[in-house]
């Protein structure tokens, strides 16, 4: 038991699935796990353990942005042994060829700034995924028959941003798209020599201001988290 995750030594699997939102978590833990057990609801963020495959897999909300996200990547990985973390979550596109459903699996992160830039001081350092992971969901969301993109995404530490400028740049570079969580969830991977890998989709679109209608977000999701647990046990 940690200050934040109230889950008993032994109910969290090493393989974690990362959604922000802990009701999708517990979505995510009924519809694809058996025998899915809450060992985590303190704060009211929700965490489930139980089996894919005859394999462990927890799948634990993270709650929205970096910050968040670092305490709960942190104690999974410290005090409960996580090894391989990947984020699922939605995203917004900043490409023209990326469209609404579309999978979105991030190479690496930027940003502006995460709970680790203070340890890095001058260095811009360049968290990426664990490309084992990266290329097993590659090939899952072939077996899906996914629209998939593989590259550059920009997590942010605002929802409301007003830096078009920085937008435009972005997507001058090629940034596949935007969300709030990923590069932290690198760094911490990197930090403790864990794999992680971000699995998105996109939900709205920043160039065109398109987004999926409520209806359609959770089969959209769907085959995230499947591509997601084909991913960590390829």
């Amino acid at each position: 038991m940690t200050i934040h995750i109230g889950a008993k030594p032994g109910e969290i699997a090493e393989t974690v699935l990362m959604p922000g939102d802990p009701l999708r978590a517990k979505w995510a833990a009924e519809t694809f796990l058996e025998n899915p057990v809450c060992v985590n609801e303190t704060r009211g963020m929700l965490g489930f353990t139980g089996t894919w495959r005859n394999s462990r897999v927890t799948i634990h909300g993270s709650g929205m942005g970096m910050a968040s996200l670092s305490i709960y990547a942190n104690e999974l990985i410290r005090d409960y042994g996580a090894k391989t973390l990947i984020r699922i979550g939605s995203a917004g596109a900043m490409q023209p060829h990326v469209g609404l459903r579309d999978i979105v699996l991030a190479m690496t992160a930027s940003t502006l700034s995460s709970p680790s830039r203070g340890i890095f001081g001058d260095l811009n350092f360049a968290p990426c995924a664990d490309f084992g992971l990266l290329q097993a969901a590659h090939a899952a969301a072939a077996r899906h028959d996914c629209t998939t993109h593989v590259g550059g995404i920009y997590s942010s530490d605002v929802f409301y941003d007003e830096r078009p400028d920085l937008n435009e740049q972005m997507t001058r570079h090629g940034v596949l798209a935007v969300e709030m969580e990923a590069a932290e969830l690198y760094n911490l991977a990197a930090r403790h020599d864990a794999r992680a890998l971000a699995v998105l989709t996109i939900s709205d679109h920043l160039l065109t201001q398109e987004a999926l209608p409520s209806g359609d977000r959770q089969s959209s999701f769907a085959e995230m988290v499947e591509i997601a647990l084909e991913a960590a046990f390829a």
